[in-house]
C-alpha cells in the first residue's frame, strides 16, 4: 500500500470514528482534543514536519489534515481545541509542516503558484471558492486530497470533514517542487522565483510579515517604478512603490526608503485584499483608489487600471 493510499484508508477510519455521530458540544471536543494532544501549542506534529520537509509530499499534508477531522467549525477559529474556520484549518495544517500561510482565505489565495485546473491538482493543493453574494472574491478554502475530495471546515454547526471538491474558483500549490525543501519555501515565503530580482529579500520579509505574496509585491514594484526607488510620477507619486504623499503619510511610510515603502505596500495590499476580498480588486484599488473600486463595484472601466491589474498579475505569476 503506497503512502497516499494509506492516508486515504486512515481518513476512512477517522471519518467513521468521529463523524458517525454528531459532536454534541465544544466542551466534549475540547476534552477529546486535549487527550489527543490537539490543544493550543501542542498541535504541531514533528513527524509530519519531517515528512514534508524531506519530501514535500502531498500525502504529508493530507496526513496532517486528518488529525483535525471532527473538530467543530468556529468562525475565526484558529485553535483546534475550541474550533477552526476554513482558513484557520489550512493555516494550522501547513504550520504543522513548517510552512507559514496568511490568515484569511482571500490572502491564502495569493500564496504559492497557480494550478491550471482540477485535472492538474495534486493532494495537498489548496482549493478556493467564491461562495458569498455579499462581496466579490474568495471566501472559502479546503485542502485537496485527491479523488475529487477535500478536507475542509464547512460552516457553523458542522465539523472538519471530507467532502466533494466541487468546482473550485482558484487552485494554488504551496508545496515546493520535487527537490526543494519545505523549509526553503517557508524561509522564502513561497518566493523562490525572486532570485536575482532587486530588493528580493525585502519583498520576502514584508510578504511573510503581512501575509502577501512576495512575488506580488515585486510585480507591483516592477509595474509601478521598474524598481527605481527615486522615481517620481507626473502626478507626484514617489519611490519604488509609487505612493502619493497623502497615502504615504497615512501609512507612516517613507516613500523614498525601499524598506519602508515595501513594508508599507505589503500592509496596504493586505488591508485592501481583506476589504475587497480578492487580489485583483486590491490591485485595482492600489492603482485607482479604494473609493473608485467601491463606486464601480469592481475593477473600474479605465484602460489604465485594467492594464495595470493584468501586468501585475502576469509579472507575479512569472515569479511565483
Amino acid at each position: 500500500m503506497d503512502g497516499l493510499t494509506a492516508v486515504h484508508s486512515r481518513i476512512s477510519e477517522i471519518h467513521a470514528r468521529f463523524l458517525g455521530s454528531p459532536v454534541s458540544t465544544r466542551t466534549q471536543w475540547a476534552s477529546a482534543a486535549a487527550s489527543a494532544g490537539l490543544g493550543g501549542t501542542s498541535a504541531t506534529s514533528s513527524s509530519s514536519a519531517r515528512a514534508v520537509g524531506s519530501s514535500g509530499s502531498g500525502s504529508a499534508v493530507v496526513a496532517a489534515a486528518t488529525k483535525y477531522l471532527g473538530v467543530p467549525y468556529q468562525w475565526g477559529g484558529t485553535d483546534p481545541a475550541s474550533g477552526l474556520d476554513c482558513s484557520g484549518l489550512t493555516q494550522r495544517v501547513y504550520a504543522d509542516l513548517g510552512i507559514d500561510l496568511p490568515r484569511t482565505s482571500s490572502q491564502q489565495a495569493t500564496a504559492g503558484r497557480a494550478v491550471g485546473s482540477l485535472a492538474d491538482a495534486q493532494p495537498g493543493d489548496l482549493v478556493f471558492y467564491d461562495y458569498s453574494s455579499s462581496r466579490a472574491g474568495i471566501d472559502h478554502v479546503g485542502i485537496y486530497i485527491g479523488n475529487g475530495q477535500m478536507i475542509a471546515a464547512p460552516q457553523e454547526g458542522e465539523v472538519v470533514k471530507v467532502q466533494s471538491v466541487g468546482n473550485p474558483t482558484v487552485i494554488r500549490r504551496v508545496l515546493p517542487d520535487s527537490g526543494t525543501t519545505a523549509a526553503g519555501i517557508a524561509a522564502a515565503g513561497g518566493s523562490g522565483g525572486l532570485a536575482g530580482v532587486p530588493y528580493a529579500d525585502l519583498f520576502t520579509q514584508a510578504g511573510a510579515k503581512h501575509g502577501v505574496s512576495p512575488a506580488l509585491l515585486a510585480a507591483v514594484a516592477k509595474t509601478e517604478s521598474n524598481f527605481n526607488s527615486s522615481a517620481v510620477s507626473p502626478a507626484g507619486a514617489r519611490g519604488l512603490m509609487q505612493f502619493m504623499p497623502a497615502t504615504a503619510a497615512g501609512l507612516g511610510v517613507d516613500a523614498g526608503n525601499p524598506a519602508s515603502a515595501i513594508d508599507g505596500a505589503a500592509r496596504y495590499l493586505s488591508s485592501l485584499t481583506e476589504q475587497f476580498g480578492s487580489t485583483d480588486l486590491a490591485l485595482a484599488a492600489y492603482n485607482s483608489g479604494p473609493g473608485t473600486v467601491q463606486r464601480f463595484g469592481g475593477i473600474p472601466p479605465y484602460p489604465e487600471t485594467q492594464d495595470y491589474v493584468r501586468k501585475v498579475n502576469d509579472a507575479a505569476e512569472a515569479w511565483s
